[in-house]
């Protein structure tokens, strides 16, 4: 999972990704609003970590913009204006959840997990390719009932394969969903982390392939 992190205190935020990060997802974090407009334009999200306070206006007018332009990722606001009405406004504005600050880092990520949940009538809980199981909400895939070891990354990457698999993924879509923005990242890294969960699928006897198409992406497929 990727998580958009909307948050001005500095220290604050690098609490929150560490938190995360340790529960294996990707975190890009800016620190205001017109940021967090460039971010969802250029990245995809599957959950957005919102503050109000921000130093240009209130985290809710941003929002409505999302759901202007058809972006339908869940919002949890995270914010120090925790009175009853300020709780309102925002869910009122569209937010999915809100958490007043201070909170326990365990009860945002059980927050977090709760509203990854909720899609899940209307999404295939897991997909199946050759004899490989994704567990899409826990993302978590298994072979015969024995669960693959995969590293966070390579948990993405195969996330974003086989949700489109039978069809060609573009290198730089699948490389927003792996890296944060503050990763750094060399040419060949990518294609690292894709060689390796190639292996592990093999060694597992997956029944399925990973193929490269140069200059283009890649492309997860059963095997013939």
């Amino acid at each position: 999972m990727k998580i958009l992190l909307v948050e001005d205190e500095l220290d604050f935020a690098d609490s929150l990704i560490y938190a995360l990060e340790k529960e294996r997802f990707v975190t890009d974090h800016v620190t205001d609003i017109r940021l967090a407009r460039e971010a969802v334009v250029t990245g995809r999200y599957d959950i957005i970590l919102l503050d109000r306070t921000l130093p240009d206006g209130d985290g809710l007018s941003f929002i409505p913009e999302l759901r202007a332009n058809n972006l339908d990722v869940p919002v949890i606001v995270l914010s120090a204006l925790g009175e009853l009405t300020e709780r309102i406004e925002g869910l009122d504005e569209g937010a999915d959840d809100y958490l007043a600050k201070p909170f326990a880092f365990e009860e945002m990520l059980a927050r977090v997990r709760a509203v990854r949940r909720r899609p899940a009538s209307t999404q295939v809980p897991e997909i199946r390719v050759g004899k490989l199981v994704f567990d899409v909400l826990n993302e978590e895939a298994a072979v015969d009932g024995i669960r693959l070891v995969l590293t966070r990354r390579e948990v993405r990457v195969l996330s974003s394969l086989i949700k489109r698999h039978g069809r060609v993924l573009l290198r730089e879509i699948l490389e927003q969903a792996v890296y944060g923005f503050n990763d750094e990242v060399q040419p060949n890294t990518l294609d690292s982390h894709v060689s390796r969960v190639r292996r592990k699928l093999i060694e597992a006897a997956a029944g399925v392939e990973i193929h490269a198409i140069r200059g283009v992406g890649y492309i997860l497929r059963a095997e013939i």
